[in-house]
């Protein structure tokens, strides 16, 4: 059999490539390459789809947590909660507008343990920033009910996970605002980097308008400092074509999960969906003792595999700034020393699920 490659973007744009070609042409046609028809048209799908009132195209996903934390003013002086295993970017954000990260420890779920949050809320404390890894939504109730106690803001990164659901409601419109990446890997994904804001608040919406424009009110005018973040048309354009087939795209990888979950059972930890959440698995991450042979014994066998993500914020050279160490957050510390992402995209049949899934047991003994 050839090799599984961890992902494989052409495959997905092979099936699409006309749809592409031709919404990208009707953009070359009518050269309104900054803030085209097409943005406001993907603006209104995403909010529609979400149920939220607004969107907000932006360049990324990094600027959609930047710009948020900006519109809801947080700045030098501020703390920001949020949980160490997520990507770079999340934290970044934080430095990047002048506050300071505050991480709280993760659960079995990958999650921020919201059990653990309130006791790093001091009188600095402005926002939560949970992060829906892997698709799986945090826990938004008991995040909720801590920040409306304390008047914090919360921010949600729903990077990786766009039709992700908690108790009925999709993630993105529990908070303040919710940040997405439309990132090539994502499950909604451009042709290059993008991302997107959801908010149900007007004046929050309106801000940000204007913060991913330069500020600009109108072509002359500007009411506030700005960044230049827009969504570009042409990603916009791709976007809206792939938009139609997201709910199939994440159903099918929905079904690619149960196939794990069936077949990896007692062999590796696996991820618990429970009944009122709805995952969306950006990623299938399973949590495997002696992670690294097996993952350069996978790679023998022509199986790609990622860490995501191997070195826990809080132990990046960056943050040392912050005086973090090595056991401050155990749980998190010992799940990167274990996760391990299988293939998950459209495309992957079920006879690759099947190798990959007896060359696991095999590694094991089974």
């Amino acid at each position: 059999m050839k090799p599984i490659p961890y992902i494989n973007l052409k495959l997905q744009h092979k099936e699409i490539k006309r749809e592409l070609l031709a919404a990208i042409g009707r953009v070359l046609d009518n050269s309104n390459f900054i803030l085209g028809d097409e943005v406001n048209k993907f603006e209104t799908t995403l909010a529609s789809y979400c149920a939220a009132k607004y969107a907000v195209g932006v360049n990324s996903g990094t600027d959609a947590l930047f710009l948020s934390l900006k519109a809801c003013g947080i700045g030098p002086g501020d703390e920001v909660i949020t949980a160490p295993n997520s990507f770079l970017a999340t934290v970044s954000v934080i430095v990047a507008a002048g506050a300071k990260p505050v991480f709280v420890d993760t659960g079995a779920d990958l999650n921020i343990n919201p059990d653990l949050i309130e006791e790093k809320v001091t009188n600095k404390t402005r926002a939560i920033i949970p992060v829906h890894l892997t698709g799986r939504p945090a826990a938004m109730g008991p995040i909720l009910r801590i920040a409306r106690k304390y008047g914090l803001h919360v921010i949600e990164d729903a990077a990786q996970a766009i039709g992700a659901e908690y108790k009925g409601q999709k993630v993105g419109t529990f908070g303040a605002t919710g940040c997405f990446s439309l990132h090539p890997l994502k499950t909604l994904n451009a042709c290059g980097d993008a991302g997107a804001i959801t908010t149900s608040n007007q004046r929050l919406c309106r801000t940000l308008m204007q913060m991913r424009n330069i500020g600009l009110k109108n072509r002359d005018e500007a009411d506030i400092w700005g960044y230049n973040s827009r969504l570009d048309t042409v990603q916009a354009a791709v976007l809206l074509v792939k938009f139609k087939y997201l709910d199939a795209w994440t159903e099918e990888r929905r079904k690619k999960a149960r196939y794990y979950l069936e077949h990896l059972r007692g062999i590796v930890v696996l991820p618990v969906e429970r009944k009122y959440e709805k995952c969306v698995y950006h990623t299938f991450v399973i949590q495997a003792e002696q992670r690294d042979k097996l993952q350069s014994y996978l790679e023998q066998q022509g199986i790609g595999t990622r860490i995501h993500y191997p070195i826990p914020l809080h132990l990046q050279k960056a943050c040392r700034p912050f005086k973090f160490k090595k056991g401050d957050f155990p749980v998190c510390e010992k799940q990167a020393e274990m996760i391990l992402s299988l293939p998950m995209y459209h495309g992957l049949t079920e006879e690759q699920q099947a190798l990959i899934v007896k060359k696991i047991r095999n590694f094991y003994g089974n």
